[in-house]
């Protein structure tokens, strides 16, 4: 049993670097785009509003896919003042407490959310309101869905890690 559960969390935390991956890939093609666009409109005089929209759509899939790794690697919010004085043991209560009292309700509601409203956009062929801008909407409204899939099963690892240290899983 012990061996199957850390299994499923080594799985998930791999789900999570691939995606802390994508993240980063989408951090270095937003720069090179950024440098492309700001090149073309101040040098050239040429604008694109798909090119503008594209460079958020990215903004959106660094922040999104960087969620479930920032857990992952423990790089997110939390009061550190306090937290580094507690012991392993409560800091441990504190980690599974956190994510099935906060992180994993929340993102389940976001998903609950986010499904309804890819699917409206993916239904209603959603494209952008500007002349020139971008189609089919969908596709970085289902970030969002995928992001906090992510960021639940994330949690579900960070809480099954957690389980180990306190001994519940020996």
């Amino acid at each position: 049993m012990r061996r199957t559960v850390l299994k499923f969390s080594w799985i998930i935390d791999s789900l999570s670097k691939w995606a802390g991956a994508l993240g980063a890939a989408a951090a270095v093609a937003l720069a090179l785009l950024i440098v492309y666009d700001a090149s073309m409109r101040y040098i050239f005089h040429e604008g694109s509003v798909a090119l503008q929209e594209l460079e958020w759509h990215l903004f959106d899939a660094v922040f999104l896919f960087g969620l479930s790794y920032a857990l992952k690697h423990d790089k997110h919010v939390r009061v550190d003042i306090l937290y580094a004085r507690f012991s392993p043991r409560t800091k441990a209560y504190i980690q599974i407490a956190s994510m099935l009292f906060f992180v994993i309700p929340l993102a389940l509601l976001i998903v609950w959310f986010g499904v309804d409203f890819t699917l409206q956009s993916y239904l209603q062929h959603e494209t952008s309101p500007d002349p020139g801008g971008l189609c089919c909407r969908y596709i970085v409204k289902s970030f969002i869905v995928l992001a906090f899939v992510l960021l639940v099963l994330q949690a579900l690892s960070e809480t099954i890690k957690a389980l180990y240290r306190l001994g519940e899983l020996r």
